[in-house]
């Protein structure tokens, strides 16, 4: 008669030898490919389980998406450190970690001063199965009426404070980068009157226009 399996446990933790890192359930990695060509995948850890002796790790991840990942395909605005936390989950061997990774809130993603190779940001989750995004809305900048895109240079009307690719307002962006003050073409016609409002203007971002995703 064969024996039984030997019930798995959950471990709060765990040491990936060949990286040196120690993992927990919340963490963040990158998981190797079986298309050496493609890029990691990147995942958060659900949990870790081993057999009764300690062996035999698995984690139990859900998986980010790449845009190129996804049923629509990369956009223009999506970043190129972008990923989508999806609903997709599975369970992969703990040898396949290739490096613990951090995926900040788009927010915090542009505050960083510095983006390194294990930077990510997410700001959709999706559908694996419909393509859907949620949210399924983002807020639009500039004139060519775009999401924001953290890659790409902007700079900001001091009247409306709306957001400009330079591109679009006939400007180099290193003539963008020594900007130290800039008027949108609806601002400038209103000259000081529309700086004097700004505050009014800035709440206006609680309200723009929003775009499908």
């Amino acid at each position: 008669m064969a024996k039984p399996k030997a019930p798995r446990r959950t471990l709060e933790s765990y040491t990936v030898k060949h990286i040196n890192k120690t993992i927990r359930g919340g963490d963040c990695v990158l998981m190797r490919p079986s298309d050496p060509s493609k890029p990691s995948y990147v995942a958060k850890i659900e949990r870790i389980e081993a057999d009764g002796r300690g062996t035999n790790v698995k984690v139990h991840v859900r998986w980010y998406y790449r845009p190129e990942e996804s049923i629509g395909g990369r956009r223009q605005f999506h970043g190129s450190k972008e990923v989508f936390l999806s609903d997709h989950y599975d369970a992969q061997s703990a040898d396949t970690i290739e490096a613990k990774c951090t995926v900040h809130s788009f927010k915090s993603y542009t505050k960083l001063d510095a983006v390194g190779n294990d930077d990510f940001f997410c700001r959709f989750e999706y559908n694996s199965s419909t393509g859907a995004f949620n949210p399924d809305r983002v807020a639009v900048y500039c004139k060519c009426e775009m999401p924001y895109n953290p890659d790409d240079l902007m700079v900001q009307c001091e009247g409306c404070s709306d957001w400009f690719h330079p591109v679009c307002i006939n400007m180099t962006a290193e003539e963008a980068k020594i900007l130290d003050h800039f008027l949108c073409e609806n601002c400038s016609s209103e000259g000081q009157k529309k700086l004097q409002n700004s505050h009014t203007a800035s709440r206006l971002l609680d309200t723009k226009e929003l775009a499908a995703v």
